[in-house]
């Protein structure tokens, strides 16, 4: 039987999709709603199942920016072939994205065992959220945002792309939150720096969401919830990132700093009155 029916997973679903590219922490929302719902937010088919409905989130992004990355990856074959091809920006774009992502996969492996344990803890999201929030707020406001995403450098890439770490070892922190930051604090614009972010997620949370498939599916969780969890999250991040890419253009983060503290406040007080179990 599984620990998850598929109601319980279209709500996760519906929760991914919304928070995954949002700089609010989808880990840190899905830990919540999870314990809300009284699923038991460190079981590894549970922490599997998080991690593939994020493949709809994903797949999200694919179809929303299928043009651009059909056209990275067209000057990246090219460059392979053609010399001359190399010094387009799209073809050093494509190796820099694939570069940017070894730290935080050499870091999910190594560290697994810590993320899928004492780091999933409910606590370690409060503070997180919280913290991230902090973060998120000097970054916004000491950016000077002058520069766009053709202004990008490899530096830029492998400084945002391992920012994604932070978000690894402490949900709640929010991968978003701590790339879109990063590259913030590289005086890159608010739109630059959300585009950033959803191109270095790519490749990163399609790897962890086939990894975890096995998991999932084999201790606990029946393919109906998987596959009603993954469609729902597809659905609604693409409506997501339509809306996110029209906010940044004309407003500051700040409105997702002091979301993200009300949440980590009302999160410590549910734990610390027993009514959530970290």
């Amino acid at each position: 039987m599984s620990v998850i029916s598929v109601g319980q997973a279209v709500v996760l679903g519906a929760v991914e999709g919304v928070t995954e590219f949002l700089p609010v922490s989808s880990t840190g929302h899905l830990k919540i709603v999870e314990g809300l719902m009284g699923i038991p937010v460190d079981d590894h088919a549970v922490v599997g199942f998080s991690a593939v409905i994020q493949v709809g989130a994903i797949a999200a992004v694919l179809v929303y920016f299928f043009k651009d990355i059909v056209r990275i990856l067209s000057a990246w074959w090219r460059g392979l072939r053609d010399r001359e091809e190399r010094y387009h920006h799209d073809y050093k774009f494509a190796w820099w994205v694939i570069y940017a992502t070894i730290p935080i996969v050499l870091v999910g492996l190594a560290a697994k065992p810590l993320i899928q344990g004492p780091l999933a803890s409910l606590w370690v999201v409060a503070g997180s959220l919280i913290a991230g929030s902090g973060v998120m707020w000097a970054a916004d406001q000491l950016g000077r945002h002058k520069r766009g995403e053709d202004d990008t450098s490899f530096k830029d890439a492998m400084l945002v792309g391992s920012s994604q770490i932070l978000a690894l070892l402490f949900p709640g922190f929010s991968r978003s939150g701590a790339t879109m930051s990063t590259a913030l604090i590289l005086d890159l614009d608010r739109v630059a720096a959300t585009r950033l972010s959803f191109f270095l997620g790519i490749p990163a949370l399609t790897g962890a969401g086939l990894y975890e498939l096995k998991d999932a599916l084999g201790t606990g969780v029946g393919a109906a919830p998987l596959a009603a969890g993954t469609l729902v999250s597809f659905v609604v991040a693409y409506a997501s990132i339509a809306w996110l890419l029209k906010f940044v253009a004309k407003h500051s983060f700040n409105a997702f700093v002091v979301y993200r503290i009300v949440v980590g406040v009302l999160l410590f007080g549910l734990l610390g009155t027993g009514v959530l179990h970290s």
